[in-house]
């Protein structure tokens, strides 16, 4: 069944499709996947190549644009565009709290979980393209995660692309999350360096809060446990283009007179909840280390555990001192399924995920190094969320992979850069630059 209606300058369709929860066992359980099929209205009737778009996460539903704002405008000067929630996300067979449990306990959503990585995605995007393009090859425009999935798809399923396009999302080929996350760390302290270089008021406003969730209870208003970790977190948001701006503004309100003392006020607290809240996304969260894991090693919290390697993110010590406290970012930890309710019900399963040791490799280096489809990347410098030297290595991995690599945009250019963006990679794929 599909709906189609209208939004200004485009015609939307609804699409869904029907795919197995595992291809290794077509006949067995099948789970639906959601996409939205857009073209601009005046095109609408014209027989357009495809473009499938990929969206950053993992976990997150594919962009609810309203008309044709950032690349999508561009996009529809020249293909139909399908923007597919991969599974477990947005309107495809949801996977979080309320779903999970219907698979069984821990150990069986573990399981099921597995089977959620980008490998399953490029095969449910294989197993839907004939249905939607009649079998012809589309171009893939992978953001950030999306991109790691492009980069699977080019390793297992190149056949089905007639180009691929990839913004702030090339993976290393075989580093281990240990490795993703002590490099992550160092750019992470950077990009902190550079917001209190831009906002210095914002060194004694971060912590003044952080002094107060170490000598204070506080639980948000969704039920969210708020210690200074989670305050740490938030710093998640300067790895985009305007999300030194939004720290900045979200900082400068957080505290109000009350008849017991200066408190956290509801508007700081309502925002907060709403950037650290999981229930959206748990995915994300769940699975965000497994999307490195390729081998018999387990995870094991990667993150948390290297984070001991780095001192001066330890906000106690910063403020037993007169060290600037370090925001974090780009890292799931274990106290992230005590502190969010959205979470909670899910600690044991992510325990499991992180002990896992029969991950299966997503990247294929042989035959990616005699790759034949246009291939064009754009690679953000210093990226906060994908490492640069990570992303350069794999670029030179996969052949004839053009990259442009630039420090106009943050990890989200493809949003804020938009047509620009996807003009450099289109001109790149098709060797006119």
């Amino acid at each position: 069944m599909t709906d189609t209606y209208r939004q200004p300058g485009v015609v939307l369709t609804d699409r869904r499709f029907t795919v197995p929860l595992d291809h290794d066992n077509p006949s067995g359980e099948t789970i639906e996947l959601y996409a939205r099929e857009v073209v601009a209205s005046d095109k609408a009737d014209q027989d357009l190549p495809w473009l499938l778009y990929l969206q950053g996460g993992p976990g997150f539903g594919a962009n609810r644009f309203v008309g044709k704002p950032a690349w999508l405008g561009r996009a529809l000067e020249n293909y139909r565009v399908l923007l597919l929630d991969q599974r477990g996300t947005g309107a495809s067979t949801p996977a979080n709290r309320q779903t999970l449990p219907l698979r069984g306990g821990p150990a069986e959503q573990a399981d099921h979980l597995a089977r959620f990585r980008s490998d399953s995605i490029v095969r449910d995007c294989e197993a839907i393209r004939p249905q939607v393009t009649g079998g012809a090859r589309w171009t893939v425009l992978g953001q950030s995660f999306g991109g790691f999935c492009t980069v699977a798809y080019l390793s297992t399923a190149p056949e089905g692309l007639d180009t691929a396009l990839i913004t702030g999302g090339l993976p290393s080929l075989d580093a281990h999350a240990d490795d993703v996350y002590r490099a992550a760390y160092p750019r992470i302290e950077r990009k902190v360096a550079a917001h209190y270089a831009r906002y210095p008021q914002d060194v004694e406003r971060a912590r003044r809060i952080a002094d107060h969730l170490l000598t204070h209870d506080v639980v948000l208003p969704n039920g969210y446990r708020f210690t200074v970790e989670a305050f740490q977190s938030l710093g998640l948001m300067l790895g985009s283009g305007d999300g030194s701006h939004r720290l900045h503004f979200l900082l400068e309100h957080a505290f109000v007179p009350t008849p017991s003392g200066p408190a956290l006020s509801d508007a700081f607290q309502e925002e907060a909840q709403g950037l650290l809240s999981f229930a959206g996304h748990p995915l994300y969260a769940l699975l965000h280390e497994a999307i490195y894991a390729q081998d018999a090693r387990p995870t094991a919290w990667a993150a948390e555990r290297v984070r001991g390697e780095f001192p001066q993110f330890d906000a106690a010590k910063a403020l037993a001192g007169d060290e600037p406290v370090l925001f974090t970012g780009e890292t799931i930890h274990p106290w992230m399924f005590d502190c969010d309710p959205a979470l909670r019900p899910l600690r044991d399963t992510a325990e499991l995920l992180a002990a896992r040791t029969d991950w299966t490799p997503l990247y294929d280096p042989a035959r990616l190094a005699a790759n034949e489809v246009p291939v064009a990347a754009a690679v953000y410098h210093d990226d906060m969320y994908v490492d640069t030297a990570h992303s350069l290595a794999t670029a030179r991995a996969v052949r004839g992979l053009r990259t442009w690599v630039t420090d106009e945009f943050e990890h989200d250019g493809v949003r804020t850069g938009g047509p620009r963006v996807l003009d450099r990679l289109l001109a790149l794929a098709r060797d006119e630059v």
